[in-house]
């Protein structure tokens, strides 16, 4: 019994140790689990090299091209892709390899810290409404149904359509945020209805444990596995939720560019300059694409009853 103690006992503190037969045990943490489980599905795998290309693609692509996004070429209107223009040019002159470079690093912005912040005010705000029995859960999931009628592509629409210049992404990822944590919230609320009935968080209770501390070092923890998924899915949802804004020219307003505004410069020269609509696509398939590869891969890892990732 003794042998045993002590190798749990060191096993927890990440040492190797012996079992009464003398073979090796080491401690497996779960973020290392999680990471063998994800390492082991290859189409999650080529959605993370998928999106490191495209994020280097976003941060290079500046420095490598020969024209800035903003510096139109009046001697080549309308040029295909070529020595010059490597994906050719707009009918303004404007060279489209500096254009996605920009506008995918525009949107990839908008989509991540609009995931990010969406996740947190939801995460929060859907845990704190359900932790609270009584008249604080009514009262909060009348405010959550209320704002679900709101007509929020409407609101984002009109309070990024006031924003100007290369400031106005910041604030569309604001508004994404406002309006995009609503229904989030009430299905977090919804899982941490089981939770605040574990035995654990009944005894902090009983300990005079605060609130905010059980929520915040007990049920959002215990929540992980969907907050992260929620967090890298959320980034395709944000970047084509801004990509319909600027299509329709309620967006990323000029000077500024994104993935959005040249599609929507794109749409009406298809049939002359058809490269300038396919290229900007092709990178927003890929990058929806490869998210959606982690995602994937992210929810088979972390699912302990997945069989996709393998035995652990």
């Amino acid at each position: 019994m003794a042998n045993i103690e002590l190798s749990i006992t060191a096993a927890t503190a990440g040492e190797i140790v012996h079992d009464e037969q003398g073979s090796e045990l080491r401690r497996t943490g779960r973020f290392a689990l999680i990471t063998r489980r994800f390492a082991r599905r290859r189409s999650a795998l080529a959605g993370l090299v998928l999106l490191v290309l495209l994020i280097l693609f976003a941060l290079l692509g500046p420095l490598v091209g020969q024209w800035a996004y903003d510096e139109p070429d009046f001697l080549a209107l309308a040029q295909p892709p070529g020595a010059d223009h490597w994906f050719g040019t707009t009918t303004g002159g404007s060279d489209v390899f500096a254009l996605v470079a920009r506008g995918l690093g525009r949107s990839l912005m908008i989509g991540i810290l609009s995931s990010i912040a969406t996740t947190v005010v939801a995460a929060v705000i859907g845990t704190t409404v359900a932790f609270f029995e009584g008249w604080v859960e009514r009262v909060g999931m009348w405010i959550l149904d209320t704002l679900l009628v709101v007509p929020s592509f409407l609101l984002i629409a009109m309070i990024t359509r006031s924003a100007s210049g290369t400031g106005g992404w910041l604030v569309l990822a604001l508004a994404l945020t406002a309006f995009g944590w609503v229904g989030y919230a009430r299905i977090l609320r919804t899982l941490t209805l089981s939770l605040r009935e574990l035995d654990y968080v009944h005894a902090a209770r009983y300990m005079g444990v605060r609130s905010s501390t059980i929520i915040r070092r007990h049920l959002i923890p215990n929540l992980g596995s969907v907050l992260i998924i929620q967090t890298v899915l959320g980034v395709v949802g944000a970047v084509n939720s801004e990509t319909a804004l600027s299509f329709l020219g309620l967006g990323v307003q000029a000077p500024d560019t994104s993935l959005g505004t040249i599609l929507q410069a794109g749409q009406s020269v298809v049939l002359t300059s058809p490269w300038v609509l396919l290229a900007p696509s092709i990178f927003l398939v890929c990058l929806t694409f490869s998210m959606q590869l982690i995602g994937d891969g992210l929810r088979d890892a972390i699912d302990p009853y997945s069989r996709s990732g393998g035995k652990a």
